[in-house]
């Protein structure tokens, strides 16, 4: 490194510096230093001024979390429900690189937009690490020239949002999105991703939800007639989808404080972000003076009253409300939006003693034009899909786990292959590798002579089912002893038999 070079990073090191000693002094959160002392070290580095004593931080980054073989084996199971229900509804499988070109994401999520995450310029191309999947979709649906499709796709998105990590927010999580494209009558495939919501939701046993319906056409006639500018239609539907998580009060604050609105406008806003129903609210406003003068939102009624039609046919109306204060802020919805919450936000304690409680646990709607956006001729893809907040789903399910205290397994092992006496090994590795070639799930201690007490201790703790224990009496008898772990019985099988044997009370214990 050139002196002048080392000079400007030594003065930016006790630039740094005095910004750890600042935070240090105030007492700021140990989160926040950790990243600045982080920058310290780096600046250091660079002029090889870090210590061999120097305390290394070892920390996930901001946003993010390490998960244990327990909460992996809960996210699996959470996982296999969502998918099992994509598959049952005919939905195939792709997947997007995690990061697009930056032209691709920018002016597609309004506001959000500056929550997107930019790379560091390679050379050549400008990239930013996706949002959401849906417009990595919608591009790969351009680009292949696809115009007919339902398929899922889970994998990970990444926001600069600021984390509620018990909460389930984070920087880095998965979606699980499930999306319908292609040019199909009115409300039918609308009303099948209620219904797939509805199913998985039932499905993972998180307890009473609701699934909030609305119609972007019904928000834009509302403010119509209100007397909001056409230019603030967005921007105002912003403020409205804070109110799921503040009072109408600060909205109404916001929308005259900060973005202009004339007061009488916002309170006319306020009589319709009220209400909530049915059938009989779409025939409430449709019978209403002034909403259905907008030929926007007489239109988005007749598409709600068809959508809970079909979602009454399918059995899942009584969790589904139409709800005026519902409006989802992303710039691309164009026709139904929907959200599922779950009702009274169910408290439940983690082990750190702090409360998990988690509303919206899915999300989705409309977006006929986006495809579009990426068209070179414009050809337009009607598309509609829903996505499943995998992060809070988990962060729920894993607070019920630790409530119950539930024994969870790690591993799906069926077999513990053992022997109590001595120069065995090269037995046991041989009906190991007999279970194996048979599809059975076994594993033994990698010991010459591990205890007999130990390999139980192994299997009781792991949640084994069975163990095939091998001696020299077996050998002579041309057996194996195959003990239920459960039960505690042992039965001596012919080796001949033993892989049937064994299948057969893998089912038995499966299904009991």
């Amino acid at each position: 490194m050139a002196d002048a070079e080392k000079k400007a990073v030594v003065e930016e090191i006790k630039k740094q510096g005095e910004i750890v000693r600042k935070l240090k002094a105030e007492k700021a959160d140990k989160e926040k230093i950790a990243e600045e002392v982080a920058k310290l070290l780096e600046l250091k580095a660079q002029i090889g001024d870090v210590g061999t004593n120097q305390k290394f931080i070892l920390k996930t980054p901001k946003g993010t979390r390490d998960y244990n073989p327990k909460q992996m084996a809960i996210r699996e199971g959470v996982f296999k429900t969502i998918v099992d229900s994509f598959k049952r509804h005919g939905a195939e499988t792709l997947d997007t690189p995690v990061f697009e070109l930056k032209e691709t994401l920018t002016g597609k999520y309004g506001e959000d937009s500056k929550l997107i995450y930019d790379l560091k310029d390679q050379g050549g191309e400008l990239l930013s690490l996706r949002y959401d999947l849906t417009v990595p979709f919608a591009r790969y649906l351009a680009m292949n020239k696809i115009n007919r499709i339902k398929r899922y796709h889970i994998a990970k998105v990444y926001r600069r949002d600021n984390p509620a990590m018990t909460r389930g927010r984070y920087r880095e999580f998965y979606q699980c999105d499930f999306d319908i494209a292609g040019q199909y009558d009115p409300m039918i495939p609308d009303a099948e991703c209620v219904k797939i919501v509805h199913e998985i939701l039932t499905n993972l046993g998180l307890g009473d939800f609701v699934i909030k319906v609305n119609h972007r056409e019904i928000l834009d006639g509302m403010f119509e007639v209100c007397g909001v500018p056409a230019d603030k239609f967005r921007t105002i539907c912003s403020s409205v989808d804070k109110l799921d998580k503040t009072f109408w009060e600060d909205v109404r604050e916001e929308m005259i404080e900060e973005k202009g609105l004339d007061p009488a406008t916002a309170d006319n806003i306020g009589q319709y972000v009220k209400m909530n129903g049915g059938l009989e609210l779409v025939e409430q406003l449709l019978q209403d003076p002034l909403l259905p003068t907008s030929k926007a939102a007489k239109q988005g009624l007749e598409g709600m009253r068809t959508l809970l039609k079909y979602c009454q046919i399918f059995g899942v109306l009584d969790k589904v409300s139409f709800d005026l204060s519902l409006a989802r802020g992303l710039d691309y919805y164009t026709g139904v939006i929907y959200e599922a919450v779950l009702k009274g936000s169910e408290m439940l304690p983690t082990k750190t003693g702090e409360q998990v409680g988690v509303g919206s646990v899915a999300g989705g709607g409309r977006y006929d034009g986006l495809v579009g956006m990426f068209d070179p001729k414009g050809k337009q893809v009607p598309c509609v899909g829903v996505s499943i907040g995998i992060e809070r789903v988990f962060s729920i399910m894993e607070a019920k786990a630790q409530a119950k205290a539930e024994k969870i397994r790690t591993t799906e092992t069926d077999v513990l292959v053992a022997s109590g006496q001595r120069d065995m090994l090269e037995e046991r590795l041989k009906l190991c590798t007999e279970l194996w070639d048979a599809g059975i799930k076994a594993e033994m201690i990698y010991k010459k002579n591990p205890k007999m007490l130990n390999q139980f201790q192994l299997a009781e703790t792991t949640g084994i089912p069975l163990i095939a224990v091998i001696g020299e009496a077996e050998l002579k008898n041309g057996t194996v002893t195959l003990r239920n772990m459960e039960t505690r019985a042992e039965e001596q099988i012919p080796r001949a038999d033993l892989i049937s044997v064994i299948k057969e009370r893998c089912r038995q214990i499966s299904s009991s």
